[in-house]
């Protein structure tokens, strides 16, 4: 994939990294001057195996999956080394060998194997990087993350590792996951950090009230993890019984049978905007987390190149966007598409914000109790590195 400048890239009459079709892809430039697609590839969900998976995969259609996204124009791809262990890395390896250049790997540290213990001390930061360029067959990671914070490690040191690997040349960009921003502050204090990664999307908007703000404030990029809530806001699980015995999500409260029905009026929502727009409820909740600002990004996790293809219409500049057209299916008959979209989400009578008020959306809130909206609590306050 050739490289190109940020002007080809925004140039509709460029090649850039359009995919086929002569579509041009959404861009983001998350903190420290890092570009990235505006919406990515979380790989996690690719590996049926280790503590933490969502069901069976297979390597054909995982492979299948990254070259289709490549195909479509995403060049940002996420991994960890505790994905499997090790061998979600080594599968994103095998797919992106001899496509490397123009895409951003990001990664993740912080853990001891085998005990699976939280280690962010600079020696574990180093031998991890080691590791993850090995599996990865990469001579730099573009973006390096702390997957979780370390309460025996200060936050700088962890940093103050990774910034030490950026000057020997095997990483390029700082990341954070799942901190607070306390933690957030301290760590910027010691090197610019390019991205934080925390779950946000329709269903957990806890960091609305302080880390997202913290973020923009330093001038850290945001990128959601589970921004379709573990896949719940895809609208294609019904029920616990659809779930595999061993798949994590049985471990979510909000899966939970007594919680399930009633989190499902969120996809209702998503629903009726998406039929006023031929687009289904996945789109429409990527589509509202890309319009909470050009410093955010999502990198869905999609297990088939048929997940991929669904979520085109939201790599694609002004995709769902006013006046915009998504790809009808083949056979489909032509609705009224309803009102137009003003970033990415309705911009009448039927816009999430309008549901919001009205109380059937509630903004600040997240559907887990059977009988009543239970209050949000964000994760905001303190996370176990605070030493402040």
């Amino acid at each position: 994939m050739k490289r190109t400048s940020s002007a080809e890239r925004t140039d509709p009459a460029s090649g850039g990294l359009a995919p086929r079709g002569g579509d041009q892809v959404r861009r983001r430039t998350l903190g420290d001057g890092l570009e990235v697609s505006a919406l990515g590839l979380g790989c996690m969900p690719m590996v049926g195996t280790g503590f933490v998976h969502y069901g069976a995969a297979t390597d054909s259609e995982s492979l299948a999956t990254i070259a289709r996204a490549i195909e479509l124009g995403i060049t940002f791809f996420d991994t960890a080394e505790v994905y499997g262990p090790f061998v979600n890395e080594e599968l994103l390896g095998r797919a992106i060998r001899g496509k490397r250049d123009g895409l951003v790997i990001a990664t993740k540290f912080g853990f001891r194997f085998p005990e699976l213990a939280i280690d962010s001390s600079p020696a574990n930061v180093k031998r991890a990087c080691d590791g993850c360029l090995k599996r990865l067959g990469i001579e730099t990671i573009d973006l390096f993350y702390q997957h979780r914070v370390d309460p025996k490690t200060p936050i700088e040191d962890a940093v103050g590792a990774v910034a030490d690997l950026i000057r020997a040349g095997k990483v390029r960009h700082v990341g954070l996951s799942e901190c607070s921003a306390a933690t957030l502050r301290r760590a910027a204090a010691v090197h610019p950090i390019a991205a934080l990664q925390t779950e946000y999307s329709l269903w957990e908007r806890g960091v609305e009230r302080e880390i997202l703000p913290t973020a923009r404030e330093l001038g850290v990029g945001f990128v959601p993890y589970s921004p379709l809530g573990r896949g719940f806001l895809s609208g294609q699980i019904k029920s616990r019984a659809e779930l595999e015995r061993t798949d994590y999500r049985h471990q979510d409260p909000r899966f939970a049978d007594e919680n399930l029905a009633r989190n499902l009026a969120i996809v209702d929502v998503l629903n009726e905007i998406g039929r006023a727009r031929d687009a289904s409820a996945a789109q429409v909740a990527l589509a509202w987390l890309l319009a909470q600002g050009d410093d955010v990004g999502a990198d869905p996790g999609l297990q088939t190149s048929r997940h991929a293809r669904r979520q085109r219409p939201c790599v694609r500049p002004r995709a769902l966007g006013r006046g915009a057209r998504p790809p009808r299916r083949r056979g489909a008959a032509r609705r009224n598409r309803g009102p137009a979209l003003r970033g990415g989400v309705p911009a009448r009578s039927g816009s999430v914000s309008t549901l919001a008020r009205s109380g059937r959306f509630p903004p600040t809130c997240q559907l887990t109790s059977p009988s009543s909206w239970r209050p949000h609590r964000p994760r905001g306050g303190r996370d176990p590195g605070d030493r402040s």
